[in-house]
């Protein structure tokens, strides 16, 4: 299943790292919602989310991302890698700077 937009790349009990690739769009929004409940991002309190090889997100999965990180019983520390400047402005509009730190 590499050709999925999103995957769960690594995790353990602390840290997951969730690998972006291509467009992440109204098309793949119950592929990324059915990923973020999968039971192995329960405990990890940190997430990487690696946007090197994303080339688009859309509004309803920036939202998304939004949703289940402020959802999440316990806080999550998260990180968002390598986001171009266009996917860095939509994951902006839809507030995920304000949860998230941003690295190159």
């Amino acid at each position: 299943m590499t050709d999925a937009p999103v995957r769960i790349a690594e995790v353990d009990e602390r840290h997951a790292v969730l690998a972006f690739a291509g467009d992440l769009d109204a098309h793949a929004l119950g592929v990324l919602e059915e990923l973020l409940l999968d039971p192995r991002l329960r405990e990890p309190g940190a997430w990487t989310l690696d946007m090197t090889g994303l080339d688009h997100i859309d509004l309803a999965c920036a939202y998304a991302l939004l949703r289940t990180v402020t959802r999440t019983p316990e806080p999550v520390a998260l990180t968002v890698r390598g986001a171009r400047p266009s996917v860095h402005r939509t994951l902006r509009q839809a507030g995920l700077d304000t949860v998230a730190a941003f690295t190159a």
